[in-house]
């Protein structure tokens, strides 16, 4: 092989992994800022760095240096691909883990490459010098003292690079960005279509023998039965405001319905989760209202809040869990925020025990210590629009039997659920009778488009 080729094959295979690397570092913000790229295309885009990382590894396979350098950047493209494809399939369980076990293998991998760097430094220095010196790559510096100075060296580097790492972890984790929510565009009713059909039923004449010694009372000659059907029908203009299809007068050709749900320290806040439940209620209610819905459910720290501006943050989000719920005094100044500047909403559910209640009062108590919560009874709009329901449906309920409510100058800015509604909205609808997970899609349906209409009022009436 001539040099010319050989140097056209090197600067095309750099080119190819410049690319690559551009496409990767807009996958990897995505994720990370603005969740606008479609999940099965950023799972495509993961998966174009296995034969790219085939590539350098065959071009270094005589470089064992090299091939360990690759072997290490490629930790991130995997562990990314890995994360994509568990938020993808909906395996939500797999994402602690997964985000643990790629941590700890960057961190590992990154203490190797420093610890080689150092000793390798350390063998070019010449003699000790006459002079007192602070140079950590030389052995004589005076604070490694006169005894054990390399294990001296090698806790220094370790403790430097920690605290390096550590830092940068924090800088990712608090990038927030410039996150934007923004509604389906549109308008219509706050109300389901109700058709009624009329049937005419014509029943069999019969003939009547007035001799006959068998006595009963014949129905009338030509009877005509007049039945009312009302039939509801899904696909209609729903929405809030004045505007062309169901949506909302204030929303975005490229707005759409999205389920954020918040995750916090202390208990399960990925509860059903792993079983569709965010999922399966997003694409009924994308089913029911006509309205454009995003194709996958997104976890968030409750700190990334913060990052949507003012009339472009999400107007719901959801929270659940059975164990205990733990919040920083940062995060609840953002709920208050959220919940009171922005006009945002919290649902919450209780996941399966008497004392969530307890936890989820608490924190709102903490939020909005001058807000009592009220009983939300079935007359509230929340519970009739679009679905009129004819009480709260629940798979089991946990302590009480009615639902409880924040409201501030006349809105619900929590709505608290005693019955394990994502049980129902999970995957098999936790073996419960198709009435029960049918009301439970209703009033999931009911609470998202609530806090979608009081959202998009208040962007109207602020303008």
């Amino acid at each position: 092989m001539s040099e010319r080729r050989v140097i056209v094959i090197r600067l095309n295979r750099f080119k190819l992994t410049a690319g690559y690397g551009l496409i990767w570092l807009l996958l990897w913000l995505d994720s990370l800022l603005f969740f606008r790229i479609p999940g099965w295309l950023c799972l495509i885009g993961y998966l174009l760095a296995l034969p790219l990382i085939q590539l350098w590894l065959q071009h270094t396979r005589h470089s064992p240096m090299k091939r360990r350098a690759i072997m290490s950047i490629a930790v991130f493209p995997i562990w990314m691909l890995l994360t994509q494809a568990a938020l993808l399939f909906s395996a939500y369980g797999l994402l602690g883990p997964i985000h643990s076990l790629g941590k700890a293998t960057a961190f590992f991998v990154g203490l190797a490459w420093a610890t080689w760097a150092v000793e390798l430094q350390t063998r070019r220095m010449g003699p000790a010098p006459a002079h007192r010196t602070w140079n950590p790559f030389h052995l004589a510096a005076w604070y490694f003292g006169k005894h054990s100075r390399k294990l001296r060296q090698s806790l220094l580097t370790l403790a430097t690079y920690a605290l390096l790492f550590f830092m940068v972890s924090l800088m990712i984790t608090r990038m927030t960005g410039c996150s934007i929510y923004e509604s389906p565009a549109g308008g219509g009713e706050a109300r389901l279509k109700q058709v009624v059909k009329i049937q005419k039923v014509l029943q069999k004449n019969y003939v009547i023998n007035p001799f006959s010694s068998i006595l009963f009372n014949p129905p009338p000659i030509d009877q005509v039965k007049l039945q009312l059907l009302e039939v509801t029908q899904h696909l209609y203009e729903i929405g809030q405001g004045k505007g062309e299809g169901a949506g909302f007068s204030a929303g975005s050709k490229r707005g759409k319905v999205r389920f954020i749900r918040l995750k916090y320290e202390g208990g399960d806040w990925q509860q059903d989760m792993e079983r569709g439940s965010d999922l399966n209620l997003l694409t009924e209610y994308g089913v029911r209202t006509g309205h454009i819905v995003s194709d996958r459910p997104e976890p968030m720290e409750i700190k990334r809040l913060k990052s949507f501006p003012a009339r472009k943050n999400p107007p719901m989000v959801y929270i659940t869990g059975q164990r205990q719920i733990r919040i920083s005094d940062t995060e609840i100044k953002i709920l208050r925020e959220y919940l009171t500047d922005k006009h945002g909403m919290i649902f919450a559910d209780n996941g399966g025990s008497s004392g969530w209640e307890r936890e989820f009062v608490s924190v709102m108590q903490r939020v909005l210590p001058t807000v009592e919560p009220i009983s939300v009874y079935l007359d509230h709009p929340i519970h009739r629009t679009p679905y009129l329901l004819p009480k709260l449906p629940y798979v089991v309920k946990h302590g009480r039997s009615d639902a409880l409510g924040w409201v501030v100058d006349g809105r619900l800015v929590a709505y608290y659920h005693p019955g394990d509604i994502g049980d129902a909205w999970a995957d098999g609808h936790s073996g419960v009778p198709r009435e029960v997970w049918e009301s439970c899609y209703q009033l999931g349906t009911n609470v998202i488009f609530y806090a979608h209409a009081q959202y998009n009022k208040w962007l109207e009436n602020t303008k």
